[in-house]
C-alpha cells in the first residue's frame, strides 16, 4: 500500500485524536452554514474540482494512489469509482477526524482493504515509502502549506518513475491584492457617511482575507501563483508540466441568512456571525444586513473562484 516504516497507521479503533478539529468542522459544518440545501451547491462544485482532478490522474487498474489532504475522500472514492477495487489509495491529512471519517465511507462501501489512513502533514508524508505511488492528488492542500517547496519534494519522493501528480489549488492572490487596494483607498478617505458600506465591506473581507501588501506575502493562503507552482514543480525534478488556470465568475447560489451568517469561506476563516460579534455595532450590523441580506437569499451575489488545475510527471 506504499507505506514505509515510521508512524503507526491511524485506525479508528486506537485513535485517541479529538472527535474534531478546525479542518473537520469547516469541512463538514462551516464550508456550508448548516444547511443542507446549501451543502448540496457547495458539494456539486466541488466535486467538479475533483473531476478535473481525476481527469488528469489518468488512472489505471492496479494503480497505487496518494491522496494528500484526502479529508472525508473526495478523491480516493471518486478514483474507485472510475477504476474499480483494484486501486491501492492511501489517504493522507492532517485531520484525524476526517480520516476517521473516511475510514467510515470506506468500510461502508467494502473498500477498506484497498485503503491505508495516514496521519501526516504535506510536507514530510511521513510513512509513505520512496517511490511508492503510481499518482499523486490533491485538492486546496498548497493553499494552506507555509512551506510548498518541501511539500512538492516530496510529492516527487514517493512517486515511481514515471509517476504523475495531479493536483488542484485555489489561487487566492487577486482576491488579496483587491482587498489591499480598497484598504489603500480607504484610508485616504474622511470617515463619513458616504464611505460607510466601503468600510464595513472591507473590515468584513479583512477579517477573512489579507488586507495588506505585507501581510499576502506572509500569509501561505495568498503568496504564491499559478506561476509559482510551475516553478516549485521544476525545482523538485517534475518534467512535463502543464498548467490550466479556471477563473469562474458566476451568480451564487441563493440561501438563507442565516445559513450565510454561519458559513467560513475556507478553514480558519471566521463566519459573518463571528465577525458582527467580534467588530461591529448593533447599527453597523444593522446597516450591513439591510444592504447585503436581499442579494444573498435572491441570489443575485457574484462570486468568483480561480483555481489552478496542475499535472507533471516524474522522469523516468
Amino acid at each position: 500500500m506504499g507505506l514505509a516504516s515510521g508512524p503507526r497507521p491511524l485506525t479508528s479503533a486506537q485513535d485517541a485524536s479529538p472527535s474534531s478539529d478546525p479542518w473537520s468542522e469547516w469541512l463538514l459544518q462551516r464550508r456550508h452554514g448548516g444547511d443542507p440545501d446549501h451543502e448540496c451547491v457547495i458539494r456539486g462544485q466541488v466535486e467538479r474540482i475533483r473531476d478535473r482532478v481525476l481527469d488528469g490522474a489518468r488512472l489505471s487498474p492496479g494503480m497505487v494512489l496518494v491522496d494528500v489532504g484526502a479529508g472525508d475522500g473526495l478523491i480516493s472514492f471518486g478514483a474507485f469509482e472510475r477504476v474499480g477495487r483494484s486501486l491501492q489509495v492511501v489517504l493522507a491529512d492532517v485531520s484525524a477526524p476526517l480520516l476517521r471519517r473516511a475510514e467510515q465511507t470506506a468500510l461502508a462501501r467494502g473498500l477498506r482493504d484497498r485503503c491505508s489512513f495516514l496521519q501526516t502533514p504535506a510536507e514530510r508524508l511521513a510513512g509513505i515509502a520512496d517511490h511508492s505511488a503510481d499518482v499523486l492528488t490533491t485538492r486546496a492542500v498548497l493553499a494552506y502549506v507555509p512551506n510548498k517547496a518541501a511539500a512538492v519534494r516530496q510529492f516527487h519522493r514517493v512517486l515511481k518513475p514515471a509517476g504523475r501528480i495531479s493536483i488542484g489549488e485555489p489561487i487566492f492572490q487577486d482576491d488579496a491584492l483587491q482587498l489591499a487596494a480598497l484598504t489603500r483607498w480607504l484610508e485616504g478617505r474622511p470617515p463619513d457617511a458616504k464611505h460607510a458600506l466601503n468600510r464595513l465591506h472591507q473590515r468584513w473581507r479583512a477579517a477573512q482575507l489579507p488586507s495588506t501588501t505585507k501581510e499576502i506575502r506572509r500569509n501561505p493562503l495568498t503568496n504564491f501563483t499559478e506561476r509559482d507552482l510551475v516553478g516549485l514543480c521544476q525545482q523538485a525534478g517534475f518534467g512535463e508540466i502543464h498548467l490550466e488556470l479556471h477563473i469562474d465568475v458566476r451568480r451564487a447560489a441563493a440561501m438563507s441568512w442565516e445559513a450565510y451568517l454561519d458559513t467560513a469561506p475556507r478553514p480558519h476563516a471566521l463566519t459573518l456571525r463571528e465577525i458582527f460579534a467580534a467588530q461591529f455595532g448593533e447599527e453597523e450590523q444593522r446597516q450591513f444586513e439591510e444592504g447585503l441580506r436581499p442579494l444573498v437569499e435572491s441570489g443575485a451575489l457574484v462570486e468568483r473562484d480561480a483555481i489552478a488545475y496542475l499535472t507533471a510527471a516524474k522522469p523516468r
